[in-house]
């Protein structure tokens, strides 16, 4: 007989200090055997559907819920996925699983529930049936992984590369530790730890320290010892102000506690060790447009991580834009998230010329919406195929991501792609679906802090991070934490850093 897989997926990164909540209205829901049109579209979903169709099993679909990073989720979604999943759920586990897949990111927080991975996962296990059936899945890199979620799960692995360009291939991973647990009859656990580090995500690239040594710790520790199945770090959302959130280690093991605390007491302390890796302060983008020509030989990058759209960011900030026209720059690109202005644009003529604010309406550190007198380009429909199916914004959409309406106009020596949908800038196809090629231009504003490198990079003869308004700042210290298990690094001096297991 087949072994039956109940699948599902939740999938949200949850900035808690934003005001504007995600509702149920912003999630993209697929149901039942609509989850299985996900197969070969390279998310993490496809990962698992390829191992279950090599091993033979029996999917049992039930809700995939997932938006894009922003405020925290309403309690009502929460409540209707929960709600979903159970009655999907029902008859299959009446008539018996084998085991649960989940897609998870793992740093998803509700009006009420810091952690509601763990409480997913808690209910789940309180369905008749449920108890004692092995889980494993996946989990987001910036997952704040809590104690709650590695005692109700048997295997979840987390992600290993930022940008997240192993999303799938994890998924293909911990299925083939589920195929291992079912041909063996074998049932791990897995261990914990916290570390009282809080990263700021420019610092969880996987490209440099700390997180580059991690990373090779956790797969030396996995080739040394047989018993450890996987060995996760997790560098954390530190936008989430909740007590779960920072930087944890997780091993899926069968070993006793006693034999796998001494690999976690290995990565803590090299994360300890290289704590200091993660501080960042960047320039103004004033500064740096006042020392830096623009390059003969492709585009320089301005990179904001304070409006990093990737981690829940409104993607209106004005400040590069600003900047560029101030500097009188040309042939300079940017994008934002502005549909109040694509709207405005939906009568004017191709080719025309008018006056409109542009963003600045998301944040209220803003200078607010620049007042600009620009030329339409073109409208379009947002709707595009990645280019790179491997890039960051496929480890939850797959192959295809949509920016609603959009409309390019000019402004000065500045082109501006305006959007209807927060888009993450994580692949080119976003602005050559609008007729734009990005290589052509001599600067490009970027929204992002790590995951658009795999995209940019290429085609970038220089690249600079830089200091704006917004919510995603890579100074911590700024924002006003009230659930964040203290003390932690860097928002409070340590001389020791005491260490939670699990």
């Amino acid at each position: 007989m087949k072994p039956r897989i109940l699948l599902a997926a939740l999938f949200h990164e949850t900035h808690t200090f934003l005001s504007q909540l995600t509702n149920w209205a912003d999630m993209e829901v697929a149901r039942g055997d609509a989850i299985l049109q996900k197969e070969g579209d390279a998310s993490p979903t496809d990962g698992f559907i390829e191992v279950a169709r090599e091993c033979g099993w029996d999917i049992l679909p039930t809700i995939s819920a997932i938006a894009i990073p922003g405020g925290p989720v309403a309690d009502a979604a929460f409540e209707q996925f929960w709600s979903e999943f159970a009655a999907s759920a029902a008859s299959a586990l009446s008539a018996g699983v084998d085991a649960i897949f989940l897609v998870l990111h793992g740093a998803m927080a509700t009006q009420s529930l810091d952690d509601a991975e763990g409480e997913f996962l808690s209910r789940l296990r309180a369905l008749p049936g449920a108890a004692s059936v092995p889980i494993f899945g996946v989990l987001d890199l910036h997952a704040n992984v809590s104690a709650r979620m590695c005692a109700l799960a048997n295997g979840l692995l987390t992600y290993r590369q930022n940008p997240h360009t192993d999303a799938r291939l994890t998924a293909v991973r911990a299925a083939r530790l589920l195929q291992r647990s079912l041909r063996h009859n074998r049932v791990p656990r897995m261990h914990w730890c916290r570390t009282p580090i809080l990263l700021s995500p420019p610092a969880t690239g996987t490209q440099s320290d700390p997180m580059s040594s991690l990373t090779r710790l956790a797969e030396r520790i996995e080739q040394s010892d047989s018993a450890v199945w996987g060995y996760n770090v997790a560098a954390g959302f530190s936008f989430a102000d909740t007590s779960e959130s920072g930087v944890t280690l997780s091993v899926v093991s069968e070993a006793e506690p006693q034999v796998i605390r001494t690999h976690l007491q290995a990565g803590a302390d090299l994360a300890w060790q290289l704590r200091d890796c993660g501080a960042v302060e960047y320039p103004t983008v004033e500064a740096v447009l006042a020392r830096v020509n623009a390059a003969p030989h492709g585009p320089v990058l301005l990179i904001e991580p304070a409006d990093n759209v990737g981690a829940g960011a409104p993607g209106d900030g004005t400040a590069i834009l600003r900047a560029l026209i101030a500097a009188g720059a040309q042939r300079a690109l940017v994008a934002l998230c502005d549909s109040l202005a694509v709207e405005q644009l939906a009568h004017v003529e191709i080719g025309s010329s008018t006056r409109l604010a542009l963003g600045g309406r998301g944040w209220p550190l803003d200078p607010g919406p620049l007042d600009a007198e620009l030329r339409l380009l073109s409208r379009g429909s947002g709707a595009f195929k990645f280019e790179d199916p491997q890039n960051h914004l496929a480890s939850a959409y797959g192959a295809r991501f949509d920016m609603g309406p959009c409309a390019v106009v000019r402004t000065a020596g500045v082109t501006v792609l305006l959007t209807s949908h927060k888009t993450p800038p994580f692949d080119l196809g976003q602005f050559r679906s609008q007729g734009i090629q990005p290589e052509e231009f001599s600067w490009i504003g970027i929204k992002a802090a790590v995951a658009h490198r795999r995209a940019y990079d290429p085609i970038a003869a220089a690249s600079y991070y830089v200091e704006t308004p917004g919510p995603c700042s890579s100074n911590l210290r700024q924002f006003p934490y009230r659930h964040l298990r203290r003390p932690i690094y860097p928002l409070d001096p340590i001389e020791i850093p005491t260490l939670r297991y699990a």
